[in-house]
C-alpha cells in the first residue's frame, strides 16, 4: 500500500505539546493527578501486544467463549500458528485480509495473526446486508477472509469469490471453539445452521491454517506509516470510507487509555465484551486494552440482556465498556436491582453521547462510576475521557495524553476559537488516522490546517473539559435560527416516562426545517404529546420545543446497539418525496 503511505497529519512533535510559557492549554490545570498530558507515544508494532501479554502472562486465562477457557500462552500460540499459515498462502505486507466475525477466539487469535504476518485488518459488520459487505470489500481490496462455518455468514461471504478481488476464505468450524459439551451439542442440533464449502483451492479450513509449528518470522513493520486495520467509519453522514489506522495510531491509542485507567488503581482484570469487536471502540477499548492489561476477556458472540446477566454472576467482570443503551438496557431490566454487579468497578460509555439522566439513572440503579468519552473510528477512537474523580455533568472529559483538542470556527473552518465559543471540534494526536483509504480529497478536506475536523460542534470551557453539542450535518436551522438535537434530547430524557429519545430535523414550508421528536416510553409507562410539551416548558426555549412529536414501541438501532438517527431521516426524507411526487 505504498500509495498510502505519507506522515500521520495528527501527530504532535513533542515542542508542539509544550506550550508558551505565555499561555497554557486549558486541560493541564485540572488533569488527574498522577496522569502526564505530555507523555510521548513511539509506536511498536501492533502485534507486539499479544507477544508481550503472552509472556508476561502465559498460564493466566485470557479468553471466555461461552464457558470455554484460553489462556494467554495458548492464545498467543494459536496466533503465531494462524500467522505462518497466512503467510503460506499469500498473505505479505499491506495484503487486506478481511474479518467477517462476531466477537469469538477466531476474532481475536485471527487480528493478530494478520498483523504478524504483515497484512492489514479489514473488519467487517457480520450483520451487514449482502451488498454492503460486498462493497466494503470491494472497496478495501481484500484478497482473504475469514469467517465461521455459521451459513449465515458463509452465505455473505461465498457471493464474493469471483465479484470482487477475494481469492480464499478461511473457515473456522464454531463446533472447534465452543466447550466439548457444547461442541457435541452443536454438531447434534445445529446441524441445519452448518455451512458447508466446495473442496478447492478458494476455500481453506481453520484447521488446516493453524496445522504448522507456529515458527514464521514476523513481518518488518513502520508501525509510523504501515496500516494495521482499515476501519469503515459508520457512514451516518455518507458513504462509508475506509480510515486508516496505523500500528503506531492504534499501539499509542492503547497506550493513552491504559495510562488514563491508571487512575483508578485497578479494576481491569475481567472485561465484559459485550461490544462487537468489529467495531473501534470496542476494538481498543475492551479487546487491545484488555489484552494490555494481562485481564481476561469475557466474550459474548451475541448480546441478550439474560445472557449478560447470566454472564455477570458467573464471571464477575471487573470492567464494562458499553454504548449508552447497554445502560439503559440494565438499569430498566426487572434483575437489575436484584443482581450482584458489585464485581464491575469501571464502566466507560463511547460510541454514541451520554444522556446525563442515563448517566445517573445507570448509576443509581447499579452503584456503579459510569464515566463518557468520546472519539471516532478516524481516531483510533479514543480522544477525550472524564475523570473519574472531578468528571463534570454533561462533559465528554478531558484530552488523553498527547492529544490536543481545538475548535475552529464554523465560518471558514480554519480559525480557533477561544475557550467558551461553539465551532467544530478537531484533534490532533498520535492516534489520529493517516487518511482515508484511496480518498485523497476527502482526507484532505478531513485533515485541513493540519488538524482531524470531527464535523461535532462543541466548546471547551475554562477548565479543558470538552463539551459536544451536536453533529455539523445534524444542526436543525428554523427560521434563521441553529437549533442542536442533542440538547432538545437531553431536555426530553430528563422526563422520568422517556426510555429513548431521538431528535431530528424535517421539511416545513415556513421554517425551512421544525423539530421532530420520536420518544420511546418507558416500559409499561404511557406518556401524551401534551405532557411531554409541557414538561420542555421550562427546560428548552420555544424556538427548540418539538412541532411534531411521534411516539413509538422502539426505535430503530444500529447495529451495535445505538439509536439510528439516519433510519429516521431517510424515513422523513422518503415521506417529504412522496408528498412532493404526490
Amino acid at each position: 500500500m505504498t500509495e498510502d503511505r505519507r506522515p500521520a497529519i495528527g501527530d504532535i512533535p513533542s515542542s508542539v505539546l509544550r506550550p508558551p510559557p505565555s499561555e497554557s492549554w486549558p486541560w493541564l490545570k485540572t488533569y488527574p493527578a498522577g496522569i502526564d498530558w505530555h507523555a510521548e507515544y513511539p509506536g511498536r508494532p501492533l502485534h507486539e501486544l499479544l507477544h508481550d501479554a503472552a509472556a508476561k502472562h502465559a498460564d493466566k486465562p485470557c479468553l471466555d467463549f461461552l464457558g470455554r477457557g484460553y489462556s494467554y500462552r495458548e492464545v498467543g500460540e494459536l496466533a503465531r500458528r494462524a500467522a505462518k499459515g497466512l503467510a503460506g498462502i499469500g498473505v505479505v505486507k499491506g495484503t487486506r485480509v478481511a474479518l467477517l466475525l462476531p466477537n469469538s477466539p477466531t476474532y481475536v487469535i485471527s487480528y493478530f495473526a494478520v498483523l504478524m504476518a504483515g497484512g492489514t485488518v479489514v473488519n467487517l459488520n457480520p450483520l451487514y446486508a449482502a451488498p454492503e459487505i460486498h462493497r466494503l470489500v470491494e472497496d478495501s481490496g481484500a484478497e482473504m477472509l475469514i469467517t465461521l462455518d455459521v451459513k449465515q455468514l458463509y452465505a455473505l461471504a461465498a457471493p464474493l469469490l469471483g465479484a470482487t478481488a477475494l481469492k480464499k476464505i478461511v473457515i473456522q468450524r464454531m463446533a472447534d471453539i465452543l466447550p466439548l459439551a457444547k461442541s457435541l451439542l452443536y454438531r447434534l442440533f445445529k446441524r441445519a445452521d452448518i455451512a458447508h464449502w466446495p473442496k478447492d483451492s478458494a476455500h481453506l479450513d481453520f484447521r488446516a491454517l493453524i496445522a504448522n509449528d507456529g515458527a514464521a518470522v514476523p513481518a518488518a513493520i513502520d508501525p509510523e506509516h504501515d496500516v494495521a486495520v482499515l476501519q469503515y467509519t459508520g457512514g451516518t453522514t455518507g458513504t462509508p470510507k475506509g480510515a486508516m489506522l496505523t500500528h503506531r495510531n492504534l499501539w499509542a491509542n492503547t497506550r493513552q487509555s491504559l495510562d488514563w485507567l491508571t487512575q483508578t488503581g485497578g479494576g481491569i482484570e475481567r472485561v465484559l465484551a459485550v461490544l462487537p469487536f468489529f467495531h473501534v471502540f470496542a476494538m481498543t477499548g475492551a479487546m487491545n486494552l484488555g489484552l494490555a492489561c494481562g485481564a481476561e476477556l469475557l466474550l459474548m458472540p451475541r448480546f441478550t440482556i439474560d445472557d449478560l446477566f447470566a454472564l455477570i454472576k458467573r464471571k464477575r467482570p471487573t470492567y464494562l465498556p458499553g454504548v449508552p443503551t447497554l445502560y439503559t438496557a440494565i438499569y430498566n431490566h426487572p434483575k437489575a436491582k436484584s443482581i450482584d454487579l458489585s464485581s464491575i468497578k469501571i464502566c466507560i460509555s463511547g460510541g454514541a453521547s451520554l444522556p446525563l439522566e442515563v448517566k445517573t439513572k445507570f448509576e443509581q440503579a447499579t452503584g456503579c462510576k459510569l464515566v463518557e468519552g468520546y472519539g471516532l473510528s478516524e481516531t483510533s477512537p479514543v480522544l477525550t475521557i472524564n475523570p473519574f474523580q472531578g468528571s463534570k455533568p454533561g462533559a465528554a472529559g478531558l484530552p488523553v495524553p498527547g492529544t490536543i483538542i481545538e475548535i475552529t470556527s464554523l465560518e471558514n473552518n480554519v480559525t480557533v476559537l477561544p475557550r467558551g465559543e461553539r465551532g467544530e471540534i478537531c484533534a490532533r494526536g498520535p492516534q489520529v488516522m493517516t487518511g482515508y483509504w484511496h480518498k485523497a480529497a476527502e482526507t484532505a478536506e478531513a485533515m485541513a490546517g493540519g488538524r482531524f475536523h470531527t464535523g461535532d460542534v462543541g466548546y471547551i470551557d475554562k477548565d479543558g473539559f470538552l463539551f459536544i453539542v451536536d453533529r455539523i450535518k445534524d444542526i436543525i436551522i428554523a427560521s434563521g435560527y441553529k437549533i442542536y438535537p442533542r440538547l432538545v434530547e437531553e431536555a426530553i430524557y430528563r422526563h422520568p416516562k422517556v426510555a429513548q429519545a431521538i431528535v431530528i430535523g424535517v421539511p416545513d414550508p415556513y421554517r425551512g426545517q421544525t423539530v421532530k421528536a420520536v420518544v420511546q416510553p418507558a416500559k409499561d409507562q404511557t406518556l401524551t404529546e401534551a405532557e411531554l410539551l409541557d414538561f420542555l416548558k421550562d427546560k428548552i426555549s420555544a424556538i427548540e420545543r418539538p412541532r411534531v412529536i411521534e411516539f413509538r414501541d422502539a426505535l430503530p438501532m444500529t447495529l451495535i446497539g445505538k439509536p439510528d438517527k439516519k433510519a429516521l431521516l431517510e424515513e422523513e426524507a422518503a415521506k417529504f418525496a412522496g408528498a412532493v411526487k404526490g
